[in-house]
């Protein structure tokens, strides 16, 4: 019997000399292939990774200094599994920095695993959920292979990349199960303002439509910043470990909601998929996010610092680059004003030890995601062979003319 909400999807029977055996998967049943992970596995150590959608990197020692006794704590961590909601600690934790009660909060293995679980529930004939374009792969490529109608409104850059609430808005219509805010933005690094965020969510609320907002890189702001999202009362937001606080080995992230029926769905499903989060990492995400002053701020002064060295650089090859200041977050999104393809590019860059991700990663070639903040203190020096490789590379605006 197919997975349900899955059309299409069937297992092919063969008649094999052992009897009935199984041998594939329906197409429909399989994802995209992830061509961003692919070309990032490719390139595993660069000398200055500019492809990173994360900060400045932590260490266990550098993390476990900011709590007295914490090493110790850990040491004595008994290695099984933990509560399948999360530990009380971390929901806490998680509680206390977002202004909800522990009771809404579900721990999950990354955004991506909470991803997962949204979609899966919302997958049944003829459904269609509304997501960004362009946006972080899962976002779409989850949905399609359950079946879901995907609809697309655009983030485009002659608008610097900021949502258009009608074309959201008009998206919607009875079979719509999610409408998906991803705010700051992954890959443009656009925000949202407040009021078109109440509206979004006011308007689903209004029509039982599930609004999530996926906030992991909450609140990493270039500016005015944005309000959290857990204070809408039927939003679903989504918050990680691995964006704003820098913690991607961790794999810690949390759902948020206040409707009961729905936690005990997630809860269910997290025990499908993961039974619990890891051991070790509940206790080191709760830590973090007791001294999110220390973590945060340290990502913060990061992205700032070197968002300002990335926005001269590129203002002052206006010829060769178009670019969007990034309003949140720590990546931006970029063109190539001669080329229509970015990867020759980017493979250029390699061969000088810097890594940006190409646009055919996120379904745009002539881009490229450049993220600013996780090299830390190395940016001139990246840009120093980044300046390099695109006076080589790139035609000449005068002779292409």
């Amino acid at each position: 019997m197919p997975w349900p909400g899955v059309t299409g999807a069937q297992l092919t029977v063969n008649r094999a000399a052992d009897g009935m055996r199984l041998s594939r998967y329906d197409r429909g049943m399989r994802f995209d292939p992830f061509l961003l992970d692919e070309w990032l596995d490719r390139n595993p150590h660069p000398r200055f990774n500019l492809a990173s959608s994360t900060g400045p990197v932590w260490t266990l020692r550098e993390l476990a200094a900011l709590e007295d006794g914490c090493l110790d704590r850990l040491l004595s961590t008994r290695l099984l599994y933990t509560d399948q909601r999360g530990t009380i600690e971390l929901r806490e934790a998680v509680a206390e920095a977002e202004g909800v009660s522990p009771n809404h909060v579900q721990i999950v293995a990354g955004s991506s695993e909470a991803l997962w679980m949204l979609y899966f529930h919302a997958a049944e004939p003829g459904a269609n959920v509304v997501v960004p374009w362009p946006c972080f792969s899962p976002m779409l490529s989850m949905p399609k292979s359950l079946g879901l109608e995907t609809r697309l409104y655009h983030l485009r850059r002659e608008n610097a990349y900021t949502v258009d609430v009608d074309e959201v808005l008009s998206l919607v219509d009875g079979r719509t199960r999610i409408v998906l805010i991803n705010t700051p933005h992954n890959p443009t690094g656009s925000t949202i303002d407040d009021v078109d965020l109440r509206a979004i969510h006011d308007f689903c609320a209004e029509r039982g439509v599930q609004f999530i907002v996926d906030q992991v890189y909450h609140p990493i702001y270039h500016g005015a910043a944005g309000m959290a999202a857990a204070s809408l009362p039927y939003a679903t937001v989504l918050g990680d470990a691995s964006k704003a606080m820098s913690l991607s080995g961790l794999r810690i992230g949390w759902m948020i909601d206040r409707d009961a029926s729905r936690l005990k769905d997630y809860a269910n499903a997290h025990a499908y998929l993961n039974i619990t989060a890891a051991a070790l990492s509940e206790p080191l995400a709760a830590l973090a996010l007791r001294q999110r002053r220390i973590v945060l701020g340290k990502a913060q002064e990061a992205a700032s610092r070197n968002l300002a060295l990335a926005k001269v650089f590129f203002e002052e090859r206006a010829d060769r680059f178009g670019w969007v200041q990034p309003r949140g977050g720590m990546t931006a999104f970029p063109w190539l004003k001669q080329q229509a393809d970015a990867r020759p590019f980017a493979e250029a860059l390699t061969k000088g030890g810097v890594l940006i991700a190409p646009g055919d990663c996120f379904g745009m070639p002539e881009h490229f995601r450049f993220g600013f903040t996780a090299i830390g203190d190395g940016l001139p020096n990246a840009l120093e062979v980044f300046a390099r490789v695109a006076a080589e590379q790139l035609s000449d605006p005068v002779e292409a003319a």
